[in-house]
């Protein structure tokens, strides 16, 4: 089964909002070069979600796919809750053939977090050593 990719943003409207989310993505590429990697957005900026399992579906053909969508957020709340599962399970009745996983949002996962904490640390020691 064909294994594929979604990294999923909340969306913003001003589109510079989506350059972090889009350098992952590519980055990912480059390190999966066999699995078709995706960003696409809850609101406000395109592709839905809806829209980007579509174009995985229509640019591969009718073989099943396993889909994994990765919240782009800091933790799970109402969206990830509530409002994604549907959007879930409406894709999977529209798409028949494919799997839908939602993981984890991306900053509940501890080498994340640990990232971001060396990443913060490394900064107030570089505003520390400007002083």
């Amino acid at each position: 089964m064909q294994r594929a990719l979604i990294l999923f943003a909340h969306g913003a409207r001003d589109p510079e909002w989506a350059r972090p989310v889009q350098s992952v993505a590519q980055r990912l590429r480059q390190l999966l070069p066999d699995v078709p990697v995706s960003v696409a957005f809850l609101e406000f900026m395109t592709p839905s979600l809806e829209e980007a399992i579509g174009a995985i579906c229509a640019a591969h053909g009718p073989q099943q796919f396993a889909i994994d969508i990765l919240p782009f957020f800091i933790a799970q709340g109402g969206h990830l809750r509530e409002d994604v599962p549907r959007l879930l399970e409406a894709a999977a009745q529209r798409h028949e053939g494919i799997q839908l996983r939602l993981l984890p949002a991306l900053g509940e996962l501890p080498a994340v977090q640990s990232a971001m904490a060396l990443a913060i640390s490394q900064l107030l020691d570089g505003v520390a050593d400007q002083e």
